[in-house]
């Protein structure tokens, strides 16, 4: 899925999978630092593992240095992706987005824009229900304020916004008026 952020005459970056992106731009942006924003570990209740998955790869095939992020803070609820059913447990969205990360992730508060030359936010569940509570409140949610600060900051200084699959609609939420898109703007079907 490709998302178009455009704001104000500017274009943004909003990919589902970054080698959907023109080939020049991608080209261009790689050997960048790239900041990539979990949401959690698993599709249903946190950053969906093929999404993810797939745009670290690419990322490291075009020479970017990465740095995941996470909010440190308790899911919204988690899922068992077996049975597809909410479970009693509680787990945290940093911890769980660490299997993801292989460990190697740290506290979103941590994010600086100036370290870094994009952000990315991955799909799956949990960009909806951990990172902002459209899962449960549609257009009348509410953005984590980290992820909000995040996005503020890198639209602040130009820099690209990668939103995959579920996630434009932080984009949507925290810029009133953007334009987002997600999938095709045409299908020839």
């Amino acid at each position: 899925m490709l998302a178009l952020l455009h704001l104000g005459g500017r274009n943004f970056l909003a990919s589902g999978a970054v080698q959907t992106v023109n080939k020049s731009y991608y080209s261009a942006q790689m050997g960048k630092r790239v900041a990539v924003v979990l949401a959690g570990c698993g599709v249903y209740d946190g950053s969906e593992i093929h999404e993810a998955s797939a745009v670290l790869v690419h990322l490291s095939r075009g020479g970017a240095s990465v740095n995941m992020f996470a909010p440190n803070i308790d899911q919204m609820h988690v899922v068992d992706h077996l049975k597809g059913e909410p479970s009693q447990e509680k787990r945290n969205v940093l911890v769980e987005s660490a299997r993801l990360a292989r460990g190697n992730i740290k506290d979103l508060s941590k994010l600086s824009v100036k370290d870094h030359d994009a952000v990315i936010f991955p799909g799956g569940f949990g960009a909806a229900k951990n990172l902002c509570t459209w899962a449960v409140q549609g257009k009348d949610c509410s953005v984590n304020e980290e992820v909000r600060a995040a996005l503020q900051a890198f639209r602040g200084e130009g820099k690209p916004i990668g939103l995959c699959c579920i996630s434009p609609v932080l984009a949507a939420k925290v810029f009133p008026g953007c334009e987002v898109t997600v999938g095709l703007e045409r299908d020839d079907r």
